[in-house]
């Protein structure tokens, strides 16, 4: 894999590329949630419903006259972002700034980094056949041939990095490598192309970072778990999709809870990736970027453009900014 084509996935990683799911980029698959009964339905709609702010992808926040926008994105391409794109225009005319996961700076620092340092994809102890199973192992190359990834390469690869290529299915990937969109690229083009200041929430390395803290034993079985979740790929992708551009991006979140444990995850482990993906993933990253968010509405109206998981939920952006007396309003409810 060109490394052009991992850094773009890098730069795009969905939290729950630790469990099943896939991204859609025009994959071809049936719509998992669509399939299941109605009573299925029901208890996944439940159980995400029951998290704050869990419907919607553009929310307003005001506060003391401060106004802050902000979209929940969908990080790879699909032609239904246009309508998204639009509204998130809108709310650029009168921004300060935009801020992101990753800015244009950020994405350079990394794919410099990339291309410098082979430590940072790859690791200097065991290979993958090393510490997997001989069967593991087996599955491992399997889903990898189906991702068009050599072996011999991946074998050297830090766990992590290889649960994520196979997160995204080979479709996904050459939408990526193709140069195709997710809406946090649009809402970029369309900030630049209004001079509007571009900042990250955090630093460039972050991806680097996160995956330091997770440790080996925890990053095998984030692998586990994504080959069990590879022959899936492009129905988990459509799913996802067409949940994310419903207002439901809460219950792709439940629907991998479920998919991991049909597809033969044991629960308790199942939960316990789900907390460590949450708290690591999600919560820590949220708390540390509303400070920033807050210092700069002081300045001007924002727009914050990010995963749309990072937007609902206990620890959500929408919780903490309501919790320090931010207004929240749905704007596409």
């Amino acid at each position: 894999m060109k490394n052009s084509v991992l850094l773009r996935a890098l730069l795009a990683l969905p939290v729950w590329l630790f469990l099943v799911a896939s991204a859609r980029a025009e994959c071809v698959g049936s719509d998992l949630f669509d399939a299941m009964p109605k009573a299925e339905q029901a208890k996944l709609e439940q159980a995400a419903h029951a998290a704050p702010f869990a419907q919607g992808l553009l929310f307003a926040a005001r506060k003391d006259g401060q106004e802050i926008t902000l979209a929940g994105t969908y990080h790879l391409p699909d032609p239904r972002h246009a309508a998204l794109a639009g509204r998130v225009k809108e709310a650029l005319a009168k921004a300060s700034v935009l801020l992101v996961e990753a800015g244009p700076n950020e994405e350079a620092r990394l794919q410099k980094a990339m291309t410098t340092d082979p430590s940072l994809m790859f690791s200097t102890g065991k290979t993958l056949p090393e510490l997997l199973s001989e069967k593991d192992w087996d599955l491992t190359k399997a889903a990898l041939a189906a991702h068009g990834m050599p072996a011999f390469l991946a074998a050297k690869m830090r766990p992590a990095f290889v649960a994520m290529t196979l997160s995204l299915p080979p479709c996904a990937m050459e939408e990526i490598a193709k140069g195709g969109k997710g809406l946090d690229k649009l809402v970029m083009e369309s900030a630049q192309g209004r001079g509007v200041a571009i900042e990250a929430l955090e630093p460039w390395d972050t991806v680097f970072t996160l995956f330091n803290a997770i440790s080996e034993p925890e990053a095998l079985e984030m692998l586990r778990a994504a080959v069990i979740g590879a022959p899936l790929a492009g129905d988990m992708g459509v799913t996802m999709g067409d949940l994310y551009f419903r207002g439901e991006p809460r219950i792709i979140w439940e629907l991998a809870r479920q998919q991991a444990v049909a597809g033969g995850m044991d629960p308790a482990e199942v939960e316990r990736q789900m907390k460590l993906s949450e708290d690591l993933m999600m919560d820590a990253r949220n708390r540390n970027w509303l400070p920033k968010i807050e210092a700069a509405a002081v300045k001007g109206p924002v727009v914050v453009a990010v995963g749309a998981l990072h937007l609902s939920g206990e620890q959500g952006l929408l919780k903490l900014l309501q919790e320090d007396g931010w207004t929240i309003t749905r704007l596409d409810g």
